[in-house]
């Protein structure tokens, strides 16, 4: 039985669907069923986070995102082994294309946000200067589908959080037990950015 991850935990839920095996067509888990009371919990918790995480350094974020990125390679086999069996590809496309790329996902927008430039143009008769900033938004609301369920959730997560905004994903209710065991990762990598910082500070 899978659970909602909210605010750094994993909380029942009121009421759950069937995930089915592809394989056997027999129920395997059971997947929340969330409704209004668990989104607005989600969007709280969304909004609690943002001000701390969007203050973060992008070298900070980055850290984060590497770590993600570690673990997730880390836990390759476990993860293509879930992801095979939610879905119904086979565990060689698995292996080779969508866990390695949900990795990379990570890695990438971990290096990208350290080397953003800011556009500027000048307007000599004018005497002023027209520039862009980049900051963070708030909360984005992200929808993954289920063809390649990490693959492309991890294609949202990884922009979203590595600018400095806090998500609310929903992964498809056919296809949701790998965005649930990252969670897990998402939640061992932000322990050990909390005691890198803590570290940091003695």
């Amino acid at each position: 039985m899978l659970e909602n991850f909210i605010g750094g935990k994993f909380l029942p839920c009121n009421s759950y669907i069937d995930s089915y095996d592809p394989s056997t067509g027999e129920v395997y888990c059971k997947v929340p069923n969330s409704g209004k009371e668990e989104i607005e919990a989600a969007v709280e918790a969304a909004r609690e986070a943002f001000p701390a995480w969007s203050s973060q350094s992008p070298q900070g974020r980055s850290q984060v995102l590497n770590r993600i990125a570690d673990l997730l390679e880390q836990s390759l086999e476990e993860f293509a082994q879930a992801e095979s069996k939610d879905q119904g590809k086979t565990l060689t496309l698995a292996r080779t294309m969508d866990i390695p790329r949900s990795v990379q996902n990570f890695r990438f927008f971990a290096s990208s946000i350290l080397h953003h430039t800011a556009e500027c143009t000048q307007m000599d008769h004018l005497g002023c200067m027209h520039y862009t900033v980049r900051s963070p938004v708030g909360v984005a609301g992200l929808i993954s589908p289920w063809n390649l369920p990490l693959y492309l959730l991890t294609w949202k997560i990884a922009p979203a959080i590595a600018s400095g905004n806090t998500v609310i994903a929903k992964p498809s209710e056919l296809t949701s037990v790998t965005a649930w065991m990252m969670c897990k990762l998402l939640d061992r990598a932000a322990i050990s950015f909390q005691l890198l910082d803590s570290q940091l500070l003695e």
